[in-house]
């Protein structure tokens, strides 16, 4: 029995080991939380990966065994519990997997990747993983392991008996590797001999030499070969299993970019899991990149529809003043040519440092699938100059899927154009493409590895000029999202890819949606922001300008509303750590900069003990209510907008957090329950609309300023009754949403502008979602005043205020104590 999805909520689990304090959360914690998401809406708990990964893993993506479900979360009858819990409640369940890699940080964690190490090329897994055997790959034809601390430290290794898998093995350190049938006679062997006779080269990890494709740059997640059907039949073992007992009703894909053909193994898994459950894969998009609609697939997993609910809220005239501030503080103004130039730049050089070890794996590819005359007098030095231009050049993730067919050749082509003396080099690529072997699929795969290195990982934690559009996906080089272009991306969606995931936080954000829309309203008062920048740069000097135009917005967003600053004081600290080394500019992961580290953390302290703080705390309050008021209607429009709504865990209340782990701690579970029990009996009993209107007068009466005051304490409850109400009743109703129409909704009035809307049905209209746009702007011209919203014919009735409507109204009655609206007509019958 499938049940209809219609929206999801995504719940991070871990085992006891992963925490500091022992705490976990399994499947055991998951099904426990049933009645409460049922009562919240929505249809579906979406599960990270439930395969056996590193006990201390607080996201699973590093998963040593994928035959296994994780024990420390419950093993597969815990699984099973918690399938039978959601079904008897009417909920289903959609997991997560991780086709592209498996952790081997740990080696002997990992039985395959242990065998391979232990056996070489006769190793039963030697096909399992991405390895470069050939005799030129820099570490002698052996697996070049990139582990070693310093040069000349292999007089360090000790031959040792690890007792927790029972076997002697060779030690550098807490490393441990397996040691080859006959190659040893006892412990007290040199272990210097013992180690020349291994399948393995223990390199210094400066050197570059990498003998196995990584997860991006990761050492300690090595690739799998999905191309080859027998491989993915094991690796997918299990999940075959776990679909015959019909325990899941979706699966989410991790990264298939990385594969070395994710549409072949995308059809593989839709046949594996069956035309009708649901399937979405984690495909990064660029603005104007189609998702190829021959991918077996419904959908993405809503980066793209992030960008849209994200953008269309910026007030856009902010575009100017925020690039001169940039400017002033970074030395760029990081607009769309900015962006574009810096994306290049730093691709460039990612390629020719982090992933310089894939790169140079691929010329050698180019080199042996090249079996024409193009090219023999080209230089090794020129050849992969010109493969890295190339690749920094390449606007998407990967170009070799069949909807962007043109995309490398229209490169090749400028770029002989630009570069005449590249012409051999580019011969040589192009001729090495044409035999559709390894280079190919190479190339694809170090073109995705370099964007997201390059652009997500690094540039998106340099630019400054507005940081809440710099999340995976982003264009921040575009400043928002005009009405007109979100409706007809909403429209596409509508007809092209109904069932597509939407979301607005997922584990990997750099910020949650409530950080971001605290941001995003920086934009309303960007004169304001540029003096309160201006000034702290002069109160509390920061050793470096651009890092501190980039942590201040992020520090705004989450600076606390009541002034107690201790409680994020550690989280703070932490971000602006990985903030700094991420971007790569005074400091970085590898060659950490200890006194620019110690200067940011004392500057980051200074702000919140300083003078600066009460400044901080004016902006803050001002923009705040701004920020509620964009988190409901947009959480309102992407509950009803078109494909299936995912919710964060725990975003159903007003959430501040910053990227992982900071996104990943734990969720007051208790509270949110109660809230919506006493949500539940308020909306029952017809009384919520005037209670919120007499918080409301309340509030005015006090001097509380806006034309919401009575919102910002009472945040959570608004949150979660919108989640509620969007969630049951798309849950109620799968037809109104998962059909094709949608239709734009638009004010009259000299505050049209500040309205958003949207219009659903299966047949005519039957809901229709209002939002407020740019609601500090709306309160500087006094409120809505005449504007007006016609409804189509019939009775419409907002779910949360109980308020009924018809015809021709006036946004002020309706939006008159909430910011959003979800209204339903009568012949709706729900």
């Amino acid at each position: 029995m499938f049940r209809p999805i219609t929206s999801t909520y995504r719940l991070q689990l871990r085992g006891k080991d992963a925490d500091p304090a022992g705490r976990s959360f399994t499947f055991a914690d998951a099904a426990a939380l049933v009645p409460y998401l049922k009562e919240l809406g929505v249809s579906h708990l979406y599960l990270s990966p439930i395969f056996t990964s590193y006990p201390e893993s607080n996201h699973n993506y590093d998963v040593t065994d994928p035959t296994e479900v994780n024990p420390e979360l419950g093993g597969m009858e815990g699984l099973r519990h918690l399938a039978a819990k959601a079904h008897e409640a009417g909920l289903g369940l959609i997991v997560d997997i991780v086709p592209n890699h498996l952790g081997v940080e740990a080696p002997q964690l990992n039985a395959w990747w242990w065998d391979v190490l232990k056996n070489g090329q006769d190793s039963e897994f030697e096909a399992y993983f991405d390895i470069d055997w050939h005799e030129d790959n820099g570490a002698g034809g052996k697996l070049g392991l990139p582990v070693l601390g310093q040069p000349g430290d292999e007089d360090k290794f000790e031959l040792v008996y690890l007792d927790e898998i029972d076997e002697p093995v060779l030690a550098y350190f807490d490393n441990y590797f397996p040691l080859a049938p006959g190659s040893f006679g006892s412990l007290d062997d040199d272990p210097r001999e013992v180690y020349d006779k291994q399948s393995y080269r223990l390199m210094f990890w400066r050197d570059g030499v990498i003998s196995y494709r990584r997860f991006f740059s990761v050492n300690g997640l090595a690739g799998i070969r999905q191309e080859d059907p027998l491989i993915f039949e094991h690796t997918h073992r299990t999940l075959r299993q776990i679909i015959a007992e019909e325990l899941i009703d979706g699966v989410r894909v991790d990264h298939p970019d990385g594969l070395a053909d994710p549409f072949t193994y995308l059809n593989r898994l839709r046949d594996l899991i069956g035309e009708d459950r649901w399937l979405v894969a984690e495909k990064i998009l660029g603005v104007t990149e189609p998702l190829d609609p021959r991918l077996a697939v419904d959908g993405t997993t809503g980066y793209d529809a992030l960008r849209e609910l994200d953008g269309v809220f910026v007030a856009r005239d902010a575009e100017d003043s925020l690039s001169m501030l940039s400017l002033q503080h970074s030395g760029s103004t990081w607009d769309e040519a900015a962006i574009a130039a810096a994306e290049q730049q730093l691709k460039r050089e990612v390629a020719e440092s982090e992933l310089a070890a894939e790169v140079r794996r691929l010329t050698r590819a180019i080199r042996r699938d090249n079996f024409s005359t193009a090219g023999a007098d080209v230089t090794d030095e020129d050849l992969e100059r010109t493969v890295i231009d190339l690749v920094a050049a390449m606007p998407v993730y990967r170009a070799d899927y069949i909807s962007l067919s043109r995309q490398t050749s229209t490169i090749v082509a400028d770029m002989v154009r630009r570069f005449p003396s590249r012409r051999a080099a580019l011969d040589l690529i192009s001729a090495a493409f044409l035999a559709n072997g390894e280079a190919k699929t190479r190339f694809a795969q170090v073109c995705g590895a370099v964007m997201a290195k390059g652009v997500e990982d690094t540039l998106f934690y340099r630019a400054c000029r507005l940081v809440a559009l710099q999340e995976v996906g982003g264009a921040p080089g575009r400043f928002g999202v005009s009405a007109a272009e979100f409706h007809l991306l909403q429209q596409e969606r509508a007809m092209l890819w109904p069932h597509a995931m939407t979301t607005l936080s997922t584990h990997d954000t750099k910020r949650s949606e409530d950080t971001r829309a605290r941001i995003i309203e920086i934009t309303e008062r960007h004169k304001d922001f540029a003096e309160l920048a201006h000034q702290i740069s002069a109160l509390v000097p920061a050793p470096d300008d651009a890092t501190a135009h980039f942590l201040l917005q992020n520090i705004i967003g989450v600076w606390p509303t009541d002034g107690s600053t201790d409680p994020v004081r550690d989280r703070l600290q932490d971000y602006a750590l990985k903030a700094v080394r991420e971007a790569g500019v005074h400091t970085t992961w590898f060659d950490n900069d200890a006194h620019f580290e110690r200067s940011i953390a004392d500057w980051v302290d200074a702000l919140i003990d300083g003078p600066a703080a009460p400044m901080i705390d004016a902006f803050v309050s001002e923009i705040h209510r701004g920020a509620v008021q964009v988190s409901l209607g947009r959480k309102m429009l992407q509950l009803i907008g078109p494909g299936i709504p995912d919710t964060y865990q725990g975003q159903e209340f007003w959430d501040l957090s910053l990227v992982d782990p900071d996104n990943r701690r734990f969720i007051d579970y208790v509270n949110r329950e109660q809230t919506l029990q006493q949500f539940k009996e308020s909306a029952l009993s017809g009384r919520l609309h005037d209670e919120l209107l007499q918080a409301r007068d309340d509030a005015r009466e006090n001097g509380e300023p806006g034309l919401y005051p009575h919102l910002a304490a009472m945040v959570d409850r608004a949150k979660q009754a919108v989640v509620h109400e969007g969630a049951y009743l798309r849950r109620q109703h799968p037809d109104i949403f998962l059909a094709s129409d949608y239709q734009a909704v638009f004010g009259v009035g000299e505050s049209a502008s500040h309205l958003v809307g949207m219009a659903r049905g299966s047949s005519g209209l039957d809901v229709v979602a209002l939002a407020t746009r740019r609601p500090l702007q709306l309160e500087d011209r006094g409120g809505w005043g005449g504007t007006t919203v016609t409804l189509p014919d019939g009775e419409w009735t907002d779910l949360i205020t109980g308020n009924t409507f018809t015809g021709t109204v006036l946004v002020r009655d309706v939006l008159d104590v909430l910011p959003t609206a979800l209204l339903v007509a009568a012949h709706a019958n729900v």
